[in-house]
Order: C-alpha cells, then structure tokens, then sequence
C-alpha cells in the first residue's frame, strides 16, 4: 500500500512562447480590374505556385449598388485561374447591424464553409461594410479554429477603422460585440473605388472615427481635418482619401506598437467616445449608425473633459464645430430617456464598456487635443451636466 504523503507537492512548469503576426494593408483602385494584382500577390504571398480555393461574401448593399460587381470578380478569377478558383457564386449577406444580430447568421455562414471544404490552406473573403467584416471574420476564426479571411472594406468606417483592425464580433442579448475573437487576417485590401458608390450619410459616417483618433494621438491631424472640413463636407475625394489613410495609418499603429493589440488589459484606448456611441446605437436600434453615434459620444467626452478640468476650456467647442461642419447631428432625444429611477439609459453603456473587458472600468478622455489619457471613474453628474450641454446647442 502506496504511502500518502502529509503535504501534497506543488509542480508547475511555466511555458512561454511568442507568435508573429503579420498581414499587408493594400490601399489600390479598382481591386477587380484584370491588370491588378492586388488581390492574387496576397494569395500567394507564401505559397506562389499554388491554385488557391476562394469563397466570396458580399454584402448584399454592395451588390445592389454595383450589378457588375459579379461578373467583374468571375471574370477576374477566370483571367488568373492559375492563381485563384471560386469554389462557389458569390454569397450575399444582409449588410449592416442585421447581420449581427439575426442568430442565424454564423451557423449559416459555418454550413457554407463546411459544405465547400474551406480548410486551413483555403480563403473566406469578405467585401463590404463594418457589420459583415465583423461576422464573415468570426466564422472564419472559429471554423476550423480559423481559416484564411481576406478583408475588403467597403466603407469610409471600415476602411479607416474597423475593417484595418483584428477584431470580429456578432452583438448576442442585446449587447454589442458579445461574442467575438481575435484574428488577424490574412490581408485587407482598401480598394478606393467602393467609396465612390456610397451615399452621404456613409460616406459622412467614417469620419467620426477619423476625429476620435485624432483627438486622442495626432493633434496635426486633427489641425487638418479643422482646415479641410468644408471639403470633407462636400466629399472632395483626394481629401476624403487621406482622411482615410491616414485613420487608417494611426489605427494601426495602435495596433502594432500598444503593446496590448488583444486588449489582455482593461483599456480599449482607441474607442474614445464608445461608451455612450455602443449604448445609443442599442437604445434607437440602430436607428442611428455606429459613426453618427460616435459623433455624439466623441462630443459627450470632449465636455466631459472639459469639466471635469482635464481639456483646456474651449476644446469642447473646438471638436463640435468640426463635427457639426463635418455634418452630424450631435444630439438624440434617447439620451434624456431615464429608467424609473430617473437615471438616464445611456449610463448603462458604462457598465457595458467595464463588463466587455473586464478589470476596472477604464474609459479614455482628453488631456489635449491630440493626446488622450485614461480614467477609472465617471462622474454621473458631470455626465449629465454634458448631456444638458449637447441639448442646450441642438
């Protein structure tokens, strides 16, 4: 009979490793014209003599807006079948915040997978805007534990923001971006002719994030957009590209040099303005979009800031002038709904934003235009004293 000992012995092996990741940004024009490469040099970027299989998703307002798109993209493969096979028509998928929220979104999209055989060594490539990036993305890094997913942005949002990034998500009990991953993708291709196709309030959406993430690392930026707005208002298309390119630019960056491109920590500094834009989206279902909420919680904190003696008087009013010239609205009735305590709903976004990453709630404010700094806490009062600021101007 074995002896048991008094004390058990802990034994624990601590194992550490590190992985790389690296993907191409292409920023082309007319990504589907047979003479660029663009698309078939990021195919095979590792493995050049190779036929690779490809299924397509695109979303459904992109297809409508562009009749051609299909044939342009058949007759592309066909012209580089040595390079590239669709394994199937292309897939329509309903644009916007529908997709995220219907439930049977990504079972559908994982039926599609497994029925083409889309292994580890085939691509899901996505065109469109933000919403179906976000969902085509999770069903590629869950399926197989993550399959090949090329991204074609479609939109001023995703292109300069959401679409450069590493994350996906689907909105699950009423919250937006509950389940989700993060998955770098095999590439992301910024093709400027999508832009052209989009109409005004799209194409004005974009540019909420172009100013939060201005306002928290390049004040020069910000400078730019202040002498440009009434162009960017009439959509110039060399200034809407910049703007672009240069969101973009900084958006990565934050990614690669952070030092926290999983948010493993309780900060997301690049969603300056998220906490109340995530909870008004909710509250008007969708009714406003993700950049024209942006807008007003990129407004909402810039008053915050001021207030609470972080941003130098004046600031504020500095960053709703360029909204407002931009074109947005910067007020909603539904930030005055209050539950039966008289408390207003959209405090509830704070809650959320803690409860998505978890740890301490860490939002991020203005120190200056062009640096951001983080906070643990929020002022109810001085929240509501900048609610009542954005409806005093409306």
């Amino acid at each position: 009979m074995l002896d048991t000992p008094s004390q058990a012995v802990e034994d624990v092996r601590l194992q550490s490793f590190s992985v790389t990741y690296e993907y191409p940004v292409v920023f082309t024009q007319d990504a589907f014209a047979l003479g660029n490469r663009s698309l078939v040099d990021v195919l095979s970027r590792r493995e050049h003599h190779k036929r690779h299989r490809c299924l397509i998703c695109v979303d459904q307002g992109v297809l409508t807006s562009l009749p051609d798109l299909t044939s342009q993209i058949e007759n592309y493969a066909s012209a580089h079948a040595g390079s590239m096979e669709l394994v199937a028509p292309l897939v329509p998928v309903a644009g916007g915040e529908i997709c995220k929220n219907d439930p049977r979104t990504i079972p559908s999209l994982l039926e599609l997978l497994s029925r083409h055989a889309i292994d580890r060594h085939s691509f899901m490539i996505a065109i469109g805007g933000g919403a179906v990036l976000d969902a085509v993305g999770y069903a590629s890094a869950i399926f197989h534990r993550g399959v090949r997913h090329i991204r074609f942005p479609t939109t001023v949002l995703a292109q300069d923001d959401s679409g450069v990034g590493i994350k996906n998500a689907v909105n699950q009990f009423g919250l937006k971006n509950l389940i989700g991953s993060f998955a770098p993708p095999w590439a992301i291709i910024n093709d400027s002719s999508f832009i052209d196709i989009l109409p005004p309030r799209e194409k004005r959406a974009g540019m909420a994030e172009a100013v939060k993430v201005a306002l928290i690392r390049d004040g020069k930026f910000f400078n730019w957009l202040e002498a440009h707005a009434d162009e960017l208002a009439r959509f110039s298309r060399p200034h809407l590209h910049h703007l672009i390119n240069r969101t973009a630019e900084l958006h990565m960056r934050q990614i690669r040099l952070g030092g926290d491109p999983f948010e493993m920590g309780s900060a997301r500094p690049l969603d300056f303005g998220h906490w109340s834009a995530h909870k008004l989206e909710q509250l008007t279902r969708n009714g406003v979009n993700h950049g024209e909420a942006v807008a007003i919680g990129v407004a909402l904190d810039a008053r915050y800031s001021v207030l609470s003696g972080r941003l130098a008087a004046g600031g504020d009013e500095r960053v709703v002038n360029l909204l407002e010239r931009l074109g947005f609205v910067l007020w909603h009735d539904m930030l005055r709904h209050c539950d039966p305590r008289g408390r207003p709903l959209v405090l509830k976004g704070l809650a959320d934003f803690q409860e998505h990453l978890g740890g301490e709630l860490t939002v991020t404010l203005l120190a200056e235009i062009g640096r951001g700094v983080e906070v643990h806490e929020m002022d109810e009062k001085i929240v509501g004293q900048s609610i009542n600021w954005l409806e005093q101007r409306k």
